[in-house]
């Protein structure tokens, strides 16, 4: 039986509830109470996972921004990502505990990984792809969906949208600053939400239809 759970589709509704009881867990925890701007290697400690930074030589399908080694516990962040924004880093953390949480087979974990297995267990984990016929793509987004719902919880982004005005670009960097993330990340889990609507191409943001 491998390390890595077989594809399954995720809903939003259950990746985002998956983030939030990981914070909820938190909250409730002495010394991890979630506070923003946020920290995603905060999450990592709550789940015993190591976080470190590595030389991380690219493979035949390019560069490599971090991976995770499964049976050590372990979020390995390429150095070369250092000079990124934090916003970046903060999602590019946050994306690995989201392949953790969504993709990894605990209960294997917990028994020790089978001959059977192939060996997959010793592999590092990296996923990316733009192959329809091999379901990466779908995986990468679960796994970035789930680190903008940590980073950005709806009930926070409740909280500091109060007396702003969200077409308004000035007000949203002022969000993504007191969030710790990047812009990019900020307008996609707006438009996620229906809060917010940028036409490809445009600068112009309009209300979205939740709004």
């Amino acid at each position: 039986m491998s390390i890595l759970k077989p594809y399954r589709f995720y809903r939003r509704e259950s990746i985002e509830r998956r983030a939030n009881e990981i914070l909820r867990r938190m909250q409730t925890t002495p010394n991890f109470a979630p506070e923003w701007p946020f920290e995603a290697s905060f999450v990592a400690d709550f789940l015993d996972l190591g976080v470190v930074w590595d030389c991380i030589p690219p493979d035949e399908q390019g560069a490599i921004a971090a991976r995770i080694l499964p049976t050590e516990r372990l979020i390995e962040i390429n150095e070369e990502i250092q000079e990124k924004p934090k916003g970046f880093i903060e999602s590019t953390i946050a994306h690995e505990i989201g392949h953790w949480v969504l993709h990894i087979n605990h209960d294997q974990l917990e028994l020790g990984v089978s001959e059977s297995s192939d060996n997959q267990s010793d592999e590092p984990f990296v996923c990316r792809g733009a192959t329809v016929e091999s379901h990466l793509a779908s995986i990468e987004w679960q796994a970035q969906y789930f680190a903008s719902c940590l980073l950005m919880p709806r009930h926070v982004l409740d909280e500091k949208r109060q007396g702003r005005d969200l077409t308004q670009w000035r007000h949203l960097y002022k969000i993504k600053d007191e969030l710790g993330v990047s812009i990019s990340n900020l307008t996609n889990r707006l438009q996620e939400l229906g809060w917010i609507s940028i036409p490809k191409g445009e600068r112009t943001i309009y209300p979205g239809k939740a709004a």
